[in-house]
């Protein structure tokens, strides 16, 4: 146990030497994760509609990567002390360009109604704005815990279902196994699954509305402070 803890300490200061250099790079090392995460996107996209099951690994592959940068951006913006605005308003649109490129997939393949997904797209988009907004205005919204509920649901939905479509539609797998995993996640199943992850959307998007109302009224009600003439009088 000696041994591992001092390897783990060893490890971590190598990678605190760099810390300095990183602060000099015009776009931070948790922030270059995040637009990464918006590049992949397209390729996710092309690759999973591509009619070469070994591009439609590829997809899975990618966006797997995607989501574990997802992680890893935040945990190196808050060890390394590199948490910014433009950060805390990037990272979670990249999420929602992720997740959104997805379900409009699954919409395209015919594993989602459109409908349902424009409500969890809207939704989504719609909370990122006002969080961003109020993160610029010095009035941040708390995350609750249904919210972090919902976004878990989400991705295993995602995940499933890509992996539903790369097994159902690629020769590398035996066809009993294709048929064995279509009928173990059939249409009513995925119709379901849908449904559950929309309402849960829907309804943290109500209760965000309701739990900070009058921090919503206050952002649009009132003008933001010039911190700019307080620093520069006359």
């Amino acid at each position: 146990m000696k041994v591992f803890s001092s390897q783990r300490i060893d490890w971590l200061g190598k990678i605190e030497y760099f810390v300095p250099v990183w602060r000099r790079l015009p776009i931070s090392p948790p922030n270059q994760l995040t637009l990464l995460r918006i590049v992949l996107t397209p390729f996710f996209v092309y690759y999973l509609f591509s009619p070469d099951p070994v591009d439609k690994r590829i997809a899975l592959t990618i966006f797997f990567v995607a989501a574990v940068t997802d992680w890893y951006d935040g945990y190196v913006a808050r060890r390394w002390g590199f948490v910014t605005r433009w950060g805390k308003f990037l990272d979670p649109l990249a999420d929602k360009v992720l997740t959104s490129a997805a379900f409009f997939s699954f919409v395209r393949i015919g594993y989602a109604d459109l409908w349902m997904v424009l409500v969890i797209v809207v939704r989504d988009f719609l909370i990122t704005i006002l969080r961003t907004y109020a993160e610029y205005r010095n009035r941040p919204i708390d995350t609750s815990g249904f919210a972090k509920t919902k976004t878990f649901s989400q991705l295993v939905v995602i995940y499933l279902f890509l992996l539903r479509y790369i097994v159902v539609t690629d020769p590398l797998f035996h066809p009993s196994f294709a048929a064995w995993f279509e009928q173990a996640v059939p249409p009513p199943v995925m119709e379901g699954m849908m449904a559950v992850v929309t309402l849960m959307t829907a309804g943290t998007g109500v209760i965000y509305f309701v739990k900070n109302w009058s921090i919503l009224v206050h952002l649009f009600t009132t003008e933001p402070h010039d911190h700019s003439a307080e620093r520069n009088p006359g």
